[in-house]
């Protein structure tokens, strides 16, 4: 189960819709070793190299930078998310072939329905490993010392 602050998920709603029509990425950092429920603490959005709606790649200088932070401050991705601006929250053949993160929640943000404006959107998370994809539950808390879902 993935277990993310309600102000994590509108960052990463918000990035989607505003990167629409070409689809948004980012990350969410934890402490390393992450706890065993894989805190999501901080919000890292990522341009999109490939600046393509059906596509995402993470620039490689920006990614080895991210990473090299990553090591420095003792965090690692936790959520790694994109957006999928004109199918469902569903992982692509593409999107489980670059999966590289075994312990990482991959989210994954559809906007076709609403695109850059206010209006519902998909937002699912996955765990993918080996090229086995298992969606996992989603749940929005107000911080994480409230364990109590907010309601939609």
């Amino acid at each position: 189960m993935l277990t993310i602050t309600q102000a994590l998920h509108d960052s990463i709603v918000a990035h989607a819709r505003a990167d629409h029509p070409d689809e948004a990425c980012g990350i969410v950092a934890g402490r390393a070793p992450a706890p065993a429920d894989g805190r999501p603490e901080r919000f890292i959005p990522m341009l999109n190299a490939a600046r393509s709606p059906t596509f995402y790649e993470f620039d490689s200088q920006d990614l080895l930078r991210l990473y090299r932070e990553l090591d420095d401050r003792d965090e690692e991705p936790v959520v790694i998310y994109h957006s999928h601006t004109a199918t469902e929250a569903y992982p692509s053949r593409t999107d489980v072939s670059y999966a590289g993160e075994p312990n990482a929640h991959y989210v994954l943000v559809s906007t076709a329905e609403c695109g850059n404006d206010e209006g519902p959107v998909s937002f699912r998370s996955f765990r993918i490993v080996d090229g086995e994809v298992s969606e996992e539950e989603v749940r929005i808390v107000a911080s994480y010392e409230d364990t109590a879902p907010v309601s939609a």
